[in-house]
């Protein structure tokens, strides 16, 4: 069995703590590596290096950090099968998946290589007699970044771009579930260039996160998981101190309007609802069509769709539409929230309870489920379910169908599916939601701009990537400066302006 490590110091280093977690093989349950369990102590040693290291790569000018974004982003090219098939062996989904994975946050190193660009401060000339003011924006020194699971490539090159690329030391605190690829993203960092020490790749627990937060040389944590969890580290670090951006669960709302093209919203939901067996914070949950006619309709498409679904392990290929979940804990939650939705009410139309696939009895698959007739006092509508079940909540109207995604606790995602380009317009500038999409089921932003859910899916002013990332992971420094001239000013003991 494979024993991972930790990575500073620009090497990979044993654990030293006596704790272990099993990372498994979700295709079939089987205990493939451990992975060290770091201790404050070990938290703390590798924070201190980091600020060791950040003071020189702080000192080094944006192109230069540039050039090692642009190194990194051919190194990641090259190596994209490597880390997608290492990706699909802890995770569990799909190689085309696992290479999706990898490229979204690849666009991010590449919207890196324009850091000398986006660190551009402003400056006005002769803002008074013989005075001039401009603005810098300097590192903070060493951040974190606290990644979850579902994206293991994904989101730790969302943090770790930006926060480097502004010249910040970083300490990565990868998920524990799936923690070999940010590993590897280490070593392609080192080889393209970037000075030992600046990225540490800490792998941890809860432990490893009290540390993060109540260490007092870290200056901004980034966290992406659950809500209960981004509460608590946000808060947590704003007490500490610390600039602070969480983002949380979600329930994802996809309206289906009567003039909708049906075809065209049945595979977007099969595509959304079900890619990656549903664990994607993304992913649409909830489909609300408007009127029983276009419920209806929708289902009579659904259905034939979802029971074709392929389910098995990423080694099958291009036969699978999507894989196991991540663990037999995420497995069992997801079968017990189908059955509160079965005891509550609601139709099970599509029941994957009692799917096995044939040589992989222990892997942790779920088949698809598809539920109609849903109601908002539902656990299976209230809760993010983070599995290959998608909810019909059927709406009356148009405003009850906004309603629904408006009121509910979750603002991350939604979208709307509509010929009506009034409705569409409304829908956009009136719904409570960070991320919308207009005929698009799953409206992650590209890179340049910035990605982030509203209500309790997010936490903190700033969202991740794009220019924002920017903003998080640098503060700004105004000068105001006068040289002499010779005309003698006279002390001033009030607070003039300028001019």
């Amino acid at each position: 069995m494979e024993e991972l490590s930790h990575w500073i110091d620009g090497k990979r280093v044993a654990g030293t703590s006596g704790r272990f977690a099993d990372v498994f093989n979700p295709a079939t349950g089987e205990v493939q590596a451990r992975v060290p369990l770091a201790s404050k102590d070990e938290l703390d040693h590798a924070v201190a290096r980091a600020a060791e290291a950040q003071r020189a790569w702080g000192a080094t000018n944006p192109q230069k950090r540039a050039r090692v974004m642009m190194a990194a982003v051919a190194l990641i090219n090259r190596d994209m099968d490597k880390l997608a098939e290492k990706l699909s062996s802890e995770h569990g989904k799909t190689f085309v998946d696992a290479k999706g994975d990898v490229q979204r946050g690849l666009e991010v190193i590449e919207f890196c290589i324009g850091a000398p660009h986006l660190l551009k401060g402003e400056f006005t000339d002769s803002a008074g007699p013989g005075i001039d003011m401009y603005s810098m924006r300097q590192p903070l020194g060493v951040v974190a970044g606290i990644t979850p699971f579902n994206f293991p490539a994904m989101i730790p090159l969302w943090k770790m771009g930006p926060a480097l690329a502004c010249g910040n030391a970083m300490i990565l605190k990868p998920s524990e579930r799936d923690p070999s690829v940010p590993l590897m993203l280490a070593e392609i960092f080192k080889e393209a260039g970037l000075p030992d020490g600046v990225l540490q790749v800490v792998n941890g627990d809860k432990e490893s996160v009290d540390a993060i937060l109540d260490n007092e040389t870290i200056q901004a944590v980034g966290f992406v998981g659950s809500t209960p969890i981004a509460h608590y580290i946000y808060s947590r670090g704003c007490a500490a101190g610390k600039r602070v951006q969480c983002f949380g669960g979600a329930k994802n709302h996809m309206i289906i309007m009567p003039d909708a093209d049906m075809d065209q919203a049945a595979d977007a939901l099969v595509g959304a609802g079900y890619g990656a067996a549903g664990e994607r914070c993304m992913a649409i949950s909830v489909a609300v069509p408007v009127g029983d006619g276009t419920a209806d309709a929708l289902r009579e498409r659904l259905v034939p769709k979802i029971e074709a679904l392929k389910v098995g392990p990423y080694t099958a290929g291009d036969d699978v539409d999507y894989g196991p979940v991540v663990t037999a804990a995420a497995k069992e939650n997801i079968l017990r929230l189908v059955e509160s939705g079965i005891e509550q009410g609601a139709e099970l139309v599509v029941d994957g309870r009692d799917f096995k696939l044939q040589g992989y009895e222990d892997g942790f698959f779920v088949g698809p489920h598809l539920f109609d007739h849903v109601t908002p006092e539902m656990e299976i509508y209230r809760k993010e379910i983070f599995g290959p079940v998608l909810s019909m909540v059927r709406a009356a109207s148009y405003e009850e169908a906004i309603g629904l995604a408006m009121d509910h606790e979750y603002g991350n995602g939604t979208a709307i599916f509509t010929r009506d380009g009034d409705a569409a317009r409304d829908f956009a500038n009136r719904i409570n939601i960070g991320m919308v999409g207009i005929n698009v089921p799953i409206p992650v932003p590209l890179a340049y701009h910035t990605f982030g859910g509203w209500k309790k899916s997010g936490f903190g002013d700033l969202n991740q990537h794009g220019p924002d990332a920017f903003k998080f992971y640098s503060r700004t420094k105004t000068v105001t400066s006068r040289w002499p001239s010779g005309i003698k000013q006279g002390a001033a003991f009030n607070f003039k302006a300028m001019d």
